[in-house]
């Protein structure tokens, strides 16, 4: 499913217009975003918690050349889905 098929599946199930249903998705993932850049954590009891990872520095190597290579620290989105989530797709 894409986003497009989200949107589209929402504004069924809910009975609002389509452009309804974009606003409301759009507005959820910038609220998400927003507060995973201030380092934050998103929960959704019964489907999971949005959080901030973070990677140390490591080295690496350059596929192409095989030079050794430092790949600096990073933080990374991560999703961790709720027990309810685990079992629902379990079955």
């Amino acid at each position: 499913m894409n986003k497009s098929e989200l949107i589209e599946s929402v504004a069924k199930k809910t009975g609002l217009s389509r452009r309804e249903a974009t606003v409301g998705i759009d507005s959820a993932f910038v609220i998400v975003a927003k507060e995973l850049k201030k380092g934050g954590k998103v929960t959704l009891t019964g489907f999971g918690t949005f959080d901030v990872g973070k990677r140390k520095a490591r080295a690496g190597v350059n596929p192409r050349t095989g030079a050794k290579i430092k790949i600096a620290a990073s933080k990374m989105p991560r999703f961790r889905p709720a027990r309810a989530l685990k079992k629902d797709v379990r079955k």
